[in-house]
């Protein structure tokens, strides 16, 4: 497996090794590349930045993001990004990493889809936002050279991916619509998913049991 990717590393500690084996396990190939491309435009962006930051917390938090979209999360009830940070915490935890390092990851990854929040704290979570902005959005896409770009997608391919992501999306939330209030996930459902309708933040606030 290629280890260095446009000028990046690719952590290659027994911890990132089971990481990346349990992702390839239990979830589909389109979500672990779009995983690895999320850590390698995240690290890319961290270096533009001239961030310092922990390749391996970064790593770990791009691989689990959207392990919440696998098919034995979808009766949870809790939004995606909870259900892969779950995963990712549990995971460390049987590996003994101390729990700073796993409070990191976790609001890395439960963060990633709350746009306005991540960049104004640690690098780890802000680059693992970037990263899938950069992925998913192309928010920062002329950020990173021509030739970074290439090489990466050369590595993960991403053939259809804008339409392939978009289905899983709606396949990994459409089973637990109420997770979608308050979040940018409502506009995947609105868009493919018959019937749904918007929980409308006014109409919450003004019938609720307050009786004034």
């Amino acid at each position: 497996m290629t280890t260095d990717i446009a000028g990046v590393r690719i952590p290659d500690s027994s911890l990132a090794a089971e990481a990346t084996e349990l992702v390839r396990d239990t979830s589909t190939e389109l979500l672990y590349h779009h995983s690895r491309r999320v850590y390698l435009f995240g690290a890319l962006q961290g270096q533009r930045r001239g961030l310092a930051f922990d390749a391996e917390l970064l790593y770990l938090a791009a691989m689990f993001h959207d392990l919440g979209l696998a098919p034995e999360h979808r009766t949870s009830g809790r939004r995606f990004e909870i259900d892969g940070a779950e995963a990712a915490a549990a995971f460390l935890r049987a590996h003994r990493v101390p729990e700073q390092r796993i409070r990191l990851v976790w609001q890395a990854v439960a963060l990633h889809t709350t746009p306005g929040i991540p960049e104004y704290l640690e690098p780890e979570i802000a680059l693992t936002t970037a990263g899938v902005e950069l992925d998913v959005l192309g928010i920062g896409y002329h950020d990173v050279t021509d030739a970074a770009r290439d090489a990466v997608a050369a590595a993960h391919p991403r053939p259809g991916f804008k339409r392939a992501i978009l289905r899983a999306f709606h396949e990994g939330i459409a089973p637990k619509p109420e997770s979608a209030f308050g979040n940018v996930k409502a506009d995947v459902l609105a868009r493919f998913e018959p019937g749904f309708e918007r929980t409308d933040f006014v109409d919450v606030i003004e019938n609720s049991a307050w009786p004034e």
